[in-house]
Protein backbone atom coordinates (compact mmCIF):
# COMPACT_ATOMS: atom_id res chain seq x y z
CA UNK A 1 0.00 0.00 0.00
CA UNK A 2 2.72 2.44 1.04
CA UNK A 3 4.41 1.64 -2.55
CA UNK A 4 1.01 2.64 -4.31
CA UNK A 5 0.85 6.10 -2.59
CA UNK A 6 4.63 6.91 -3.47
CA UNK A 7 3.91 5.62 -7.42
CA UNK A 8 0.75 7.89 -7.36
CA UNK A 9 2.99 10.96 -5.62
CA UNK A 10 5.59 10.50 -8.54
CA UNK A 11 3.02 9.83 -11.34
CA UNK A 12 0.37 13.28 -10.45
CA UNK A 13 4.04 16.10 -10.76
CA UNK A 14 4.82 14.03 -13.99
CA UNK A 15 1.39 14.22 -15.68
CA UNK A 16 0.99 17.76 -14.53
CA UNK A 17 4.11 18.86 -16.14
CA UNK A 18 3.00 17.05 -19.60
CA UNK A 19 0.00 18.52 -19.61
CA UNK A 20 1.75 22.17 -18.91
CA UNK A 21 4.29 21.55 -22.22
CA UNK A 22 0.65 20.21 -24.33
CA UNK A 23 -1.03 23.43 -23.23
CA UNK A 24 -1.27 26.13 -25.99
CA UNK A 25 1.22 29.41 -25.37
CA UNK A 26 -1.29 32.28 -25.86
CA UNK A 27 -4.09 30.55 -24.37
CA UNK A 28 -6.41 32.33 -26.68
CA UNK A 29 -9.14 30.07 -28.04
CA UNK A 30 -10.17 29.91 -31.80
CA UNK A 31 -13.29 31.68 -32.89
CA UNK A 32 -15.16 32.58 -36.05
CA UNK A 33 -16.46 35.59 -37.82
CA UNK A 34 -20.11 35.65 -38.34
CA UNK A 35 -21.34 34.61 -41.58
CA UNK A 36 -22.12 36.50 -44.92
CA UNK A 37 -20.66 38.83 -47.59
CA UNK A 38 -17.79 41.36 -46.41
CA UNK A 39 -17.36 44.50 -48.50
CA UNK A 40 -13.92 46.18 -47.97
CA UNK A 41 -13.36 49.88 -49.20
CA UNK A 42 -11.13 52.71 -48.22
CA UNK A 43 -11.65 55.89 -47.37
CA UNK A 44 -12.29 58.68 -49.81
CA UNK A 45 -13.21 62.28 -49.13
CA UNK A 46 -15.72 64.65 -47.55
CA UNK A 47 -16.17 66.17 -50.81
CA UNK A 48 -17.02 63.56 -52.86
CA UNK A 49 -17.38 59.66 -51.52
CA UNK A 50 -17.11 58.84 -47.94
CA UNK A 51 -15.99 55.81 -48.85
CA UNK A 52 -14.50 54.08 -51.95
CA UNK A 53 -15.48 50.43 -52.20
CA UNK A 54 -12.96 48.08 -53.15
CA UNK A 55 -14.35 45.36 -55.18
CA UNK A 56 -11.15 42.71 -55.37
CA UNK A 57 -10.83 42.43 -51.61
CA UNK A 58 -14.01 41.87 -51.02
CA UNK A 59 -15.15 38.16 -49.74
CA UNK A 60 -17.61 36.03 -47.89
CA UNK A 61 -17.28 33.94 -45.09
CA UNK A 62 -18.95 30.73 -44.61
CA UNK A 63 -19.10 27.69 -42.81
CA UNK A 64 -16.51 26.04 -40.85
CA UNK A 65 -13.75 28.75 -41.22
CA UNK A 66 -14.18 29.34 -44.79
CA UNK A 67 -13.97 32.18 -47.05
CA UNK A 68 -14.58 32.63 -50.88
CA UNK A 69 -14.12 35.58 -53.12
CA UNK A 70 -13.96 36.42 -56.95
CA UNK A 71 -10.70 34.32 -57.05
CA UNK A 72 -11.42 31.51 -55.45
CA UNK A 73 -12.00 29.79 -51.90
CA UNK A 74 -9.83 29.27 -48.66
CA UNK A 75 -9.78 29.32 -44.78
CA UNK A 76 -9.39 31.57 -41.88
CA UNK A 77 -8.35 31.70 -38.34
CA UNK A 78 -9.59 33.84 -35.95
CA UNK A 79 -7.40 33.82 -33.12
CA UNK A 80 -8.27 36.94 -30.18
CA UNK A 81 -9.03 40.05 -32.38
CA UNK A 82 -6.43 38.87 -35.35
CA UNK A 83 -8.18 37.01 -38.49
CA UNK A 84 -5.66 35.61 -41.16
CA UNK A 85 -6.63 33.91 -43.93
CA UNK A 86 -4.45 30.81 -43.99
CA UNK A 87 -5.24 28.80 -47.82
CA UNK A 88 -6.91 30.18 -51.15
CA UNK A 89 -6.49 33.65 -53.18
CA UNK A 90 -6.28 35.96 -49.68
CA UNK A 91 -3.54 33.40 -48.10
CA UNK A 92 -1.54 35.43 -45.42
CA UNK A 93 -3.48 38.51 -45.62
CA UNK A 94 -4.01 39.66 -42.06
CA UNK A 95 -7.47 41.76 -40.58
CA UNK A 96 -7.75 42.92 -37.20
CA UNK A 97 -11.54 42.81 -35.58
CA UNK A 98 -12.49 45.74 -34.24
CA UNK A 99 -16.34 45.46 -34.41
CA UNK A 100 -19.11 42.38 -34.71
CA UNK A 101 -18.76 42.84 -38.14
CA UNK A 102 -16.17 44.62 -39.17
CA UNK A 103 -12.50 44.22 -39.30
CA UNK A 104 -9.75 46.40 -40.15
CA UNK A 105 -6.05 45.85 -42.20
CA UNK A 106 -3.37 44.96 -40.58
CA UNK A 107 -0.07 46.64 -42.18
CA UNK A 108 3.00 45.20 -42.20
CA UNK A 109 4.42 47.48 -39.17
CA UNK A 110 1.39 45.75 -37.21
CA UNK A 111 -0.49 48.96 -36.93
CA UNK A 112 -3.92 49.15 -38.37
CA UNK A 113 -4.34 49.85 -41.90
CA UNK A 114 -6.76 52.56 -43.74
CA UNK A 115 -8.74 49.24 -45.56
CA UNK A 116 -12.13 48.62 -43.87
CA UNK A 117 -14.47 45.17 -44.39
CA UNK A 118 -17.62 45.25 -43.10
CA UNK A 119 -20.45 42.57 -43.11
CA UNK A 120 -23.23 43.99 -45.07
CA UNK A 121 -25.99 41.36 -45.16
CA UNK A 122 -26.08 37.27 -43.89
CA UNK A 123 -26.77 34.35 -47.03
CA UNK A 124 -27.38 31.78 -43.92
Amino acid sequence: MVALLAMKRSILPALFAVFAIAAPAHGEMLKTMPHGPYECALPGNAADTAWVPDAEQSFTISRASRYRNTEGRGTYLLKGDELTFTSGPKNGQRLRRTGTNELRQINDNEKTGRMICVRVGSNY
